[in-house]
């Protein structure tokens, strides 16, 4: 049977539109923090009562004076987009219009505000279509008070529809905590049924806050890298990033990228972003790293999902690359990441008086270094054939020669791949052909040689003048794709653990090991030193005592 198309009334089309935008108690408080934060705010109060399916969000941003409180939730209404061209040059979190109009199509909604000059606020309830129906002068402090009351009333199938009250709450913490990554300097007080659920104090920087949202975190553990890009003008790019040699997680959940202030999903960057972190990590685990870009408004369409978690970005090719290049510097070890408390200390002059014997300088005024600025590294000694004793300006470390020679190597064949041709031919027998297979993926010459015989023709040139290369090719006949079998003949060929090396040698190692990209794990994500700086040190033999005091005088 035929059905007949009908224009949607008024009241249906709106319901629609507001469906587009406002789907949870979670968007809700994305939508109206958003405004806040364009607002200025700097300190952003939440309240729930999810049994209510009731919000308020209260902040101390620039206000609305009479005027613009009137228009604020009619259809589009917005201070943010002038015309067509505004579209293509975003610079505001809201800037569509709709969350305040839609918010009058599902639920009751009220305004309190007031301008940080004005005498008095105003309050504003508006109904259905965003028109006011009470206006009234009120007390309350510069600043803006948004409640949203009795959400989804009129559509009572689609609050049976929602997640649990539990899966609700949990939705609003995540967006908090993701809009507050992207916006450290702002304090936020959250709760819940009018009891305190959780606060995010204010920092300095993004890298300072996470430690808040995740506590398994220390900010020791982090390391943070900004990058002005010259290319195209007023870009930035900010990365906070877990050390592989000291975190890592199950999953990749914080592997995050926000762009203009906002967190979005970006499957590519975030692909990038796991592709740089390749071979430091161990096996079936993820990077921590955040990642903030700000690019030109053009360069971003914000129109490719109603919430804006989803979007367009122009020249991602060009974005990749700087983002590879970020983390690989933010990864190095360098001066610029030594404890800046190190210099202020009294016992400082001592070393530095130690340095300059010790054959090597320093420049302690010079604490904010780029990151590439390596740190001069002294072998000293070898403990039990195994770690190098290295001294440096900040304290002292113990290396594991092997795996720093592994990672040393395995840049070196990543870069250098080279197969070589051998005379004699390696004989090889018994190999099934899933391991002939094998040899042949990743590159060797193999073929027959009789009955149950394998000739391999070619190998790899760092085995070439090993002893046991027909032992490693067997090694790397049993799986594993090209990086795998780099890794292997890496961990082959490195110096063993057990080995006497002169200080010659080892002072050859450690400089080697310093240029290395990612010079703080193995290829199998084992870290290769550990660290005792000056000022643990300094703690550690309670150098900070009077003596006086010491001796109970």
């Amino acid at each position: 049977m035929a059905s007949t198309i009908q224009t949607l009334s008024t009241e249906i089309v709106s319901l629609i539109t507001a469906g587009e935008v406002i789907d949870s108690l979670a968007a809700v408080v994305r939508e109206l923090v958003e405004n806040s934060l364009d607002a200025g705010a700097t300190r952003i109060i939440i309240s729930l009562w999810p049994q209510q399916w009731r919000v308020q969000v209260a902040d101390n941003g620039c206000g609305m004076d009479a005027d613009n409180l009137q228009q604020a939730a009619l259809a589009h209404s917005t201070s943010k987009i002038r015309s067509a061209d505004d579209l293509w040059k975003i610079n505001s979190l809201g800037f569509r219009g709709e969350a305040l109009h839609s918010l009058t199509t599902l639920a009751d909604l009220e305004i309190l505000s007031r301008p940080p000059g004005a005498n008095v606020g105003w309050r504003v309830v508006y109904g259905h279509g965003g028109q006011p129906v009470e206006f009234a002068a009120t007390a309350i402090a510069p600043g803006t008070v948004v409640t949203v009351s009795d959400l989804f009333g009129n559509c009572t199938l689609r609050r049976q529809g929602l997640p649990t009250s539990a899966q609700q709450t949990r939705g609003v913490q995540l967006a908090i905590q993701q809009i507050a990554l992207c916006h450290p300097r702002v304090t936020w007080q959250v709760w819940q049924n009018d009891r305190q659920w959780f606060t995010i104090s204010a920092a300095a920087t993004t890298g300072q806050l996470l430690p808040q949202i995740v506590p398994q975190l220390q900010y020791s553990d982090l390391q943070e890298f900004n990058l002005q890009l010259p290319n195209p003008p007023n870009c930035a790019l900010a990365l906070v990033v877990g050390l592989p040699d000291r975190c890592h997680r199950r999953r990749p959940d914080w592997v995050r990228v926000g762009i203009n202030g906002r967190m979005v999903k970006s499957p590519e960057l975030e692909q990038s972003i796991l592709s740089a972190f390749h071979r430091t990590l161990p096996r079936d685990r993820y990077p921590v790293c955040l990642l903030n870009l700000t690019v030109p408004p053009e360069q971003v369409n914000w129109n490719r999902h109603p919430a804006k978690h989803e979007i367009y970005l122009h020249e991602m090719g060009y974005w990749q690359e700087q983002i590879t290049q970020g983390i690989n510097q933010a990864l190095r070890i360098s001066s610029a990441q030594m404890p800046e408390s190190f210099h202020h200390t009294r016992v400082s002059q001592l070393v530095k008086a130690a340095e300059s014997k010790g054959g090597y300088k320093t420049n302690p005024q010079t604490t904010h270094i780029h990151h590439c600025t390596p740190i001069p590294l002294k072998a000293i000694a070898q403990l039990s054939n195994t770690y190098i004793v290295v001294e440096h300006p900040h304290g002292m470390w113990l290396v594991e020669q092997h795996i720093a020679h592994e990672r040393v190597l395995y840049e070196q064949i990543c870069d250098r791949w080279e197969l070589v041709p051998i005379e004699p031919a390696i004989i090889m027998y018994q190999l099934s052909s899933a391991q002939v297979s094998q040899l042949q993926t990743i590159g060797l010459d193999i073929e027959p040689f009789g009955e149950q015989l394998w000739a391999i023709r070619s190998i790899p040139a760092l085995l070439q003048q090993r002893e046991d290369c027909a032992e490693a090719i067997l090694e790397l006949s049993w799986g594993g794709d090209l990086k795998t079998a780099q890794v292997a003949i890496a961990c082959r060929t490195a110096i063993r653990n057990g080995t006497p090396m002169s200080l010659e040698q080892m002072q050859g190692l450690l400089d080697q090991w310093q240029q290395t990209r990612n010079p703080r794990t193995c290829p199998h994500g084992r870290p290769i030193y550990l660290s005792l700086d000056e000022p643990a040190l300094a703690r550690f033999f309670r150098r900070s005592w009077v003596i006086g005091k010491s001796h109970g005088i």
